[in-house]
């Protein structure tokens, strides 16, 4: 399985390195502490020696006074480094965190319509907090960690070699072991680690999926098989976890019966170096609280080593992401689209989804400024995405849209869809006020502009009514209106963006007849002096389009105004027509 472990770590260094000041503070605090941390215990060593000497008791208790001085010193002195510590690296991963939850932010969004549709909402938003939850776990386990292991371990060892070389070289010798075996294990574990991470990853994305279509589980009698789908991905996560964590225990089984292995070899050489007149009592004590360092930091290395990869593959995920292009992004120096005029042309225009099934084939397709135009025709012949290419939601396979002269593909997107307004059949609202929302067409208007487009788009009324008005939250994406309430408040937005490019897709169809003839009026406003396209399966709304164009099999099969097309015999909107008109009644 392909890693991106180094491009993780890529990524965390870009923002991380923009807080050098507090990360080196933090680094020379806990280096320190680390050093003093092996001080202290030569120290103790000093003072059982002390105790084990000759002359009387008031000689040796003045020079035991004043050992304690020096460690109550050194104490003091590590207890200062480490509050230091404990201030300067939350600080430091506060701000970093808050960088990469922005950055990941800004890239996700960036991302093509395409790539939404296919992602699991839940899952998206677990991995961007696992990324950053993981930078946390990681910086916690180098500063207060392996900083201070391989700082102790490498004193320790060169003051074992000091004192006595075969000791010494005794422990370098077991580390080494100790570590090479540890890290091996992990990295044999990481793959698991990863396995167990997207299992845990799928079943958060079949939860997400089935929370956001609870109708559907209710209505469709989908309750006991969605509860096997989920128990299924539960057990799963249960199986790579269980397997895991028997994994991490034999690891520490292992690690234990070497920890006593290293105590007791110690103390037995450390025995025939005394009966020799090499070691002292205090080597004794030396050597115990060295043991006691290495087997405390030794321990954590394997977990840690292991918690580490683990959330290096809990990142992972999110790098996958990172690292994947935008499908659709502005070309360099790409310029801002200037619509004066509105003229759309769509000029050989070729459409394939996922490269075998053709929706537009060789489109041309021409839209005079300020005209107002319909698309009908069968589900599936590509009225939508035509649409969908004007906006740029996907790229054409061949061909080119031009607006006003200007290829779209060489303008930037964002300017595009500032001259865009667009009010679809599934109106999305944000889990924020009806101001908020209303108000998001465009963001400078003031509350006054915002009533005024809401009275155009007949949502004042039904608004005026809620105990909060316009301050009422109207929940994730708006189910506490109805369709037609929130189609109202999508028109309520176009209104006020008031961009010269209007796209009605389906925008009555959540409406009942009363509801449809008010808004009628406040499209037909909405509509002045603008380029419009609408698509419409009920004909009635678009009779008095300046043309209709019949699309099918992705091309223009018939074109011309209602009268024009009725007239047509054998054609495809005379025969849709008749039959909404009253084909179910003959």
């Amino acid at each position: 399985m392909k890693t991106n472990t180094k491009l993780t770590i890529k990524y965390y260094w870009q923002e991380a390195k923009k807080y050098k000041v507090s990360g080196i503070i933090s680094l020379l605090t806990i280096i320190t502490a680390a050093v003093i941390n092996v001080i202290v215990p030569l120290y103790f060593k000093k003072f059982f020696d002390a105790l084990t000497s000759g002359g009387t008791r008031g000689e040796i208790a003045s020079t035991l006074l004043g050992i304690l001085f020096i460690i109550a010193l050194f104490e003091f002195a590590s207890w200062v480094l480490w509050r230091t510590a404990l201030v300067t690296v939350p600080y430091f991963q506060a701000y970093v965190n808050r960088d990469l939850s922005n950055f990941c932010f800004a890239y996700l969004h960036k991302h093509s319509f395409g790539f939404f549709q296919n992602s699991f909402v839940g899952s998206l938003v677990k991995r961007v907090n696992r990324f950053v939850r993981s930078f946390e776990n990681i910086t916690d386990r180098i500063f207060f960690n392996f900083i201070r292991l391989f700082i102790n371990i490498g004193l320790i060892v060169a003051i074992l070699l000091y004192r006595q070389v075969w000791v010494g070289l005794g422990a370098i010798v077991w580390i080494g072991l100790y570590i090479l075996a540890s890290t091996l294990f992990v990295k044999y574990k990481y793959k698991y680690d990863l396995e167990r991470s997207e299992a845990d990853t799928a079943a958060t994305g079949v939860l997400a999926d089935t929370i956001t279509n609870h109708g559907n589980v209710k209505l469709f009698n989908g309750y006991e098989r969605e509860k096997q789908n989920m128990a299924s991905a539960n057990e799963h996560v249960r199986k790579t976890q269980l397997f895991t964590w028997y994994l991490g225990g034999a690891a520490e089984a292992v690690q234990g019966f070497l920890t006593i292995i290293l105590e007791l070899g110690l103390f037995y050489v450390a025995i025939r170096y005394w009966e020799s007149g090499l070691f002292t009592v205090g080597d004794f004590v030396l050597i115990q609280s060295y043991i006691l360092i290495i087997i405390m930091q030794i321990w954590d290395f394997g977990r840690i080593m292991q918690r580490t990869y683990e959330d290096l593959g809990d990142a992972e995920e999110m790098t996958e992401i990172l690292n994947q292009p935008h499908e659709i992004r502005d070309i360099p120096n790409a310029h801002d689209l200037v619509v004066k005029d509105g003229q759309i042309e769509f000029l050989k225009v070729i459409f394939n989804y996922n490269e075998t099934r053709t929706i537009l084939n060789k489109l041309t397709l021409k839209i005079a400024p300020k005209e107002k135009i319909a698309l009908v025709g069968p589900s599936g012949a590509g009225k939508t995405t035509i649409v969908k290419l004007l906006l740029r939601q996907h790229e054409v396979a061949d061909g080119k849209i031009l607006i006003d002269g200007q290829k779209i593909s060489n303008v930037t997107l964002d300017s595009l869809w500032a001259n865009v307004s667009l009010v679809p059949q599934e109106p999305m609202l944000f889990h924020r006020t009806l101001m908020e929302n209303i108000r998001y067409g465009r963001p400078e208007a003031n509350d006054k502009d915002v009533i005024r487009a809401s009275k155009m788009a007949h949502c004042h009324e039904f608004i005026t009514g809620f105990d909060q008005g316009y301050d009422t939250y109207v929940g994730e994406r708006g189910v506490k209106l109805s369709g037609g309430e929130r189609q109202r408040v999508a028109i309520a937005r176009a209104i006020l963006r008031n961009a010269p490019i209007l796209v009605l897709d389906e925008a009555t169809s959540s409406l009942d007849s009363r509801s449809e003839s008010l808004i009628q009026d406040a499209l037909n406003h909405l509509m002045e002096d603008k380029t419009v396209i609408v698509i419409a399966h009920r004909l009635s709304t678009i009779m008095k389009m300046d043309r209709i164009l019949v699309i099918a099999k992705g091309k223009v099969t018939e074109e011309g105004t209602h009268r024009e097309l009725l007239q047509k015999p054998g054609g495809m909107y005379r025969d849709l027509w008749k039959l909404q008109a009253g084909g179910f009644i003959e």
